[in-house]
């Protein structure tokens, strides 16, 4: 029996509640992004998947990911409800439960990250429906073939994704991709402006994140070592040049440098160090990052010129980002850092693992998005579109708008009213 390191376990302890952290962040960082009308929708699609991912974590999730021998798809039944699990079981240095509580935040994240593509128009009850199957169809088996043992790990051994570029990103931003197919555009998309409504919330969001993100990062050497503390200085540059390399191209092309341009470059930096950071040198992560702000920075406009309605840019930032740092650790990779040297071999073995994830994350929701929009139905009805989401299906609005009047003395009486939101970027 391994021996329990009290630094390692509050270190991995401290770290799932930072992944935990980023899931609150992403819903301000997605809520800002959005229309008035639709924030608290947005928002409560992620809290959705706080309330279902960790139930069904501990039912048959964790045994599904990691919870007995690999059939190599799966790890099987053997742990469902946790079972024989107990304080005293360990997981290398740690207790078997802090390890399976900082799984349960990816799972939870990963989800909730591909609701920022089908913002404005998804039934509620069918996206909470769609959070319990969408984890059990694809993340849990994709997360086994990546860091449980499964077939994907074995037969290109070795794959490098250290944090999630393919179980997380690569797989969320297929799934995005698959359900926007599904659910179609929204009303008006490359007609009406659909600006963010609250830019402030997408810089509270991507700040949030980026803190959970060390958490996400460095926690996943599981361990309080060496690696972890180069994986999270790592992080921190990649991020920093991606914001560099994001606000370059809005300058050069748009003449401006925007708050909504740096917290997005801030989140596709984070993105491609993911699978990599633990990998490469700090110089290496700088160039990830550099490139992933500007590769991303062009992908999210992709979708005018293609036609697909990925409404906060889950596609462009998440898949795209994922596959940056995917493929790039296969060239940088430094054997000082994880003891794999970068080659045209291992590129093409990032290449294969990121594709077939991709393909497989894409078809399985492209096909249990269908089911659900033709059994229960996955988008709203129009007039509810535009009315707006918050007020149809949660009865609420993140903001009143109303008149009020009062007198001021010999003035007359006074009369302040807020713009309609209409006039707000609605």
């Amino acid at each position: 029996m391994d021996e329990l390191n009290a630094g390692d376990t509050a270190f991995i302890l401290i770290s799932a509640a930072m992944v935990l952290l980023m899931t609150p962040g992403l819903a301000f960082f997605y809520g800002g992004m959005t229309r008035a009308k639709s924030v608290l929708n947005m928002m409560m699609m992620s809290f959705i998947a706080l309330a279902t991912v960790p139930v069904v974590w501990v039912l048959w999730g964790y045994s599904m990911a990691f919870g007995g021998e690999s059939t190599g798809f799966i790890a099987g039944f053997d742990a469902l409800g946790m079972s024989g699990i107990t304080p005293e079981s360990m997981s290398g240095t740690i207790p078997e439960f802090a390890f399976s509580a900082f799984q349960m935040m990816f799972a939870i994240i990963t989800v909730a990250l591909i609701s920022g593509a089908i913002a404005d128009r998804a039934k509620f009850g069918t996206w909470t429906l769609f959070t319990v199957l969408w984890v059990t169809l694809v993340y849990f088996p994709v997360a086994h073939n990546v860091w449980g043992g499964g077939w994907l790990a074995t037969t290109l051994d070795p794959i490098i994704d250290f944090a999630g570029g393919t179980a997380v990103h690569i797989n969320a931003g297929a799934a995005a991709l698959a359900l926007v197919l599904v659910l179609g555009k929204r009303i008006g998309f490359k007609k009406d402006p659909m600006r963010p409504h609250n830019l402030p919330f997408v810089m509270l969001g991507a700040a949030l994140l980026w803190f959970g993100w060390f958490g996400f990062n460095a926690g996943s050497e599981l361990a309080a070592d060496g690696v972890a503390a180069s994986m999270l200085l790592n992080t921190a540059v990649a991020t920093a040049a991606a914001i560099l390399g994001w606000l370059v191209v809005e300058v050069v092309r748009d003449k401006a440098a925007t708050s909504l341009g740096a917290a997005s470059g801030a989140i596709g930096g984070l993105v491609a160090i993911t699978p990599a950071g633990a990998n490469v040198s700090p110089v290496g992560a700088i160039i990830i990052g550099l490139a992933a702000g500007v590769i991303t920075a062009f992908a999210v406009s992709l979708k005018y010129r293609f036609g697909y309605d990925d409404s906060l840019d889950v596609v462009g930032i998440h898949m795209v980002g994922g596959l940056v740092g995917s493929l790039l650790v296969g060239l940088l990779a430094a054997e000082a850092f994880g003891g794999i040297a970068g080659s045209v071999g291992q590129l093409g073995r990032q290449a294969a693992a990121s594709f077939l994830v991709l393909g497989y994350s894409f078809v399985v929701t492209y096909i249990l998005g269908f089911l659900l929009d033709k059994t229960l139905g996955f988008r709203i009805k129009d007039e509810d579109e535009i009315t707006g989401i918050d007020m149809t299906t949660h009865a609420e609005t993140a903001y009143e708008f109303f008149t009020a009047g009062g007198s001021l003395g010999k003035s007359g009486p006074a009369v302040a009213s807020a713009p309609a939101e209409g006039k707000v970027n609605a």
